[in-house]
């Protein structure tokens, strides 16, 4: 762990008081860039994805814990304290903490944190200077907004599950919750920007960010096309809606990635592949035409692929600049050199965990001045709670 780095958010302080993946893993990258984040959880039960497995860490004895290696996904850098905000004197402590705080994050449903004291146009003037962010599936305003909101519902209803998939298969959803990752990412945004207000002004703000609206953004060049013309796309399976060839092709022993991304990568592919007259060729020579002749020109570079083992036409297509890769799966991706050099996988020492550590998925960032620094594991249930008063508060009063 990093403890004697300059972080870029020293001396800030977050109230997290959410739960699941979108708000936790804003909350996580601000810790993650230096900021001092108390996670506020429900008593007894905790964020619900600490029971969100297998897998589960193995505890010091080999034992199962109960934290889930989803729940690790997205709290490192965080302190434990378990609050139970419908008790009168539960409410009071943590309006003490937000005193202190400089950031809120919370995900209650719309209106679920009014029935507490705890709404942002309840505290406002109480706290001017607090950044309050609210993460839902839909907003604070629209018809939709009392609605619950969960990633998978977001990905068919935002239309990325309309354009995943084989043509002629069902729509599909992305593998991974990547609506409330995005969605983490733009409140972490916000966050920050409305730091840097706050830091000129004094002002504080409310941040309104739904799952919805970030999914639909990230939509960017397909939404963006379907705006232009207004046209529906077709699910493409691996293709790219806007160039050609660029897909999964099978070769003599495994799948690889080749992207062409310009004529002249397409007339080097040719030529390293011994097809040299199909970059002459009217129907092939420009993308505009290769995307018109998708379907004949994908099964020429099929046939001419399979020919070869992915090893070879990796290295000779790479020699010649032409884009392409393997299709790694996660063994793959984690014994990769470029990866281990980069340090994706993330040790991280835990006293209560098997090995005393755990592994995790490091931060991608790369600062040269204030890099993002790993000073606490994800914390157990209540783990902080005297620590926390004492250093926010300064008293050990028992919850």
């Amino acid at each position: 762990m990093n403890t004697d780095q300059k972080t870029a958010l020293a001396g800030i302080k977050v109230l997290d008081l959410s739960r699941i993946l979108a708000g936790p893993s804003a909350a996580q990258l601000l810790g993650d860039l230096g900021a001092d984040v108390v996670k506020v959880e429900k008593p007894d039960e905790g964020d619900d994805t600490r029971k969100w497995g297998p897998p589960y860490v193995r505890g010091t004895s080999g034992e199962q814990t109960e934290e889930s290696a989803y729940y690790l996904s997205a709290n490192r850098n965080k302190r434990s304290i378990a609050i139970d905000i419908g008790s009168a004197s539960g409410r009071e402590l943590v309006h003490q903490l937000i005193a202190q705080a400089d950031v809120l994050v919370e995900n209650y449903k719309v209106g679920g944190l009014a029935k507490y004291g705890l709404a942002y146009e309840q505290i406002k003037d109480r706290y001017p200077r607090l950044i309050y962010c609210s993460v839902t599936g839909f907003g604070q305003t629209g018809p939709y907004a009392a609605r619950p909101g969960y990633d998978f519902l977001i990905q068919g209803m935002g239309g990325i599950m309309s354009l995943t998939g084989v043509p002629d298969g069902e729509p599909m959803k992305v593998g991974v919750g990547i609506a409330d990752v995005m969605t983490g990412m733009y409140a972490t945004v916000g966050i920050l920007a409305a730091l840097q207000h706050c830091q000129r002004t004094g002002e504080g703000q409310h941040i309104d960010i739904s799952l919805l609206d970030t999914q639909i953004s990230w939509l960017v060049n397909a939404g963006t096309n379907y705006l232009a013309d207004r046209q529906l796309p077709t699910r493409l399976g691996n293709g790219h809606p806007n160039i050609v060839p660029y897909q999964v092709f099978s070769t003599a022993d495994a799948p690889m990635i080749l992207a062409v991304g310009n004529d002249a990568q397409f007339r080097r592919f040719c030529e390293v592949a011994g097809m040299d007259e199909l970059a002459s060729d009217e129907r092939y020579a420009t993308n505009p035409m290769r995307i018109r002749h998708r379907a004949a020109l994908c099964e020429l570079v099929d046939h001419a692929l399979r020919t070869r083992s992915r090893a070879t036409w990796l290295r000779e297509l790479e020699t010649v600049g032409v884009p392409c890769g393997p299709v790694n799966n996660l063994e793959d991706v984690f014994a990769d050199p470029h990866v281990k050099a980069r340090g994706a996988e993330l040790r991280m020492p835990c006293e209560w965990a098997m090995d005393g550590e755990i592994h995790l998925l490091a931060n991608p960032l790369r600062m040269s001045a204030t890099p993002p620094s790993y000073m606490r594991p994800p914390p157990r249930l209540n783990e902080h709670a005297a620590e926390v008063l004492m250093d926010w508060l300064g008293n050990t009063k028992t919850l």
